[in-house]
């Protein structure tokens, strides 16, 4: 299937668009490649087909866990290269496996790591127009996302 779409939160401002890029979104239904809520509104609809769906965070990104932000010490990022700044990103080993985090602060020798989406706990609110729906391939069913025109490596 593929997609336009525009993302808003709560407060009417956009978040993303694909609009903005000039392509669809193109995705493979049933595999998990965008959120939970926003894929159960999709089920059954066809090319032309235009909606508005509102996401909960518990069918998007989740509540936000205060517990997945902490301060850590600026020489565990020895060998990173470069000024930390907020904004940059970095991936870690967790209990619960990979982990993205987000550099919110840096004050002296601490730097202060969210490990939430940066839309957990946001509702989401998805203005849609199908533009494409298709059967997909075998090997795309088997990979369990969607290929390009010309095959795997588009």
């Amino acid at each position: 299937m593929a997609f336009h779409y525009t993302l808003t939160n709560e407060a009417g401002q956009t978040i993303d668009s694909s609009r903005q890029r000039e392509e669809p979104l193109n995705y493979l239904h049933g595999h998990g490649n965008i959120i939970p809520g926003l894929e159960k509104a999709l089920v059954g609809k066809q090319a032309g087909d235009k909606l508005e769906v509102t996401v909960t965070p518990e069918e998007g990104y989740g509540e936000r866990h205060e517990g997945l932000i902490q301060q850590v010490p600026t020489s565990a990022f020895e060998g990173a290269g470069g000024e930390l700044k907020p904004g940059m990103q970095f991936q870690a080993q967790t209990e619960a496996g990979q982990r993205i985090f987000t550099i919110t602060e840096v004050e002296g020798d601490q730097v202060t790591v969210d490990g939430n989406h940066p839309l957990a706990g946001e509702t989401l609110n998805f203005d849609v127009e199908v533009t494409e729906v298709r059967e997909a391939s075998d090997e795309e069913k088997e990979h369990g996302h969607v290929h390009g025109p010309e095959g795997h490596e588009e």
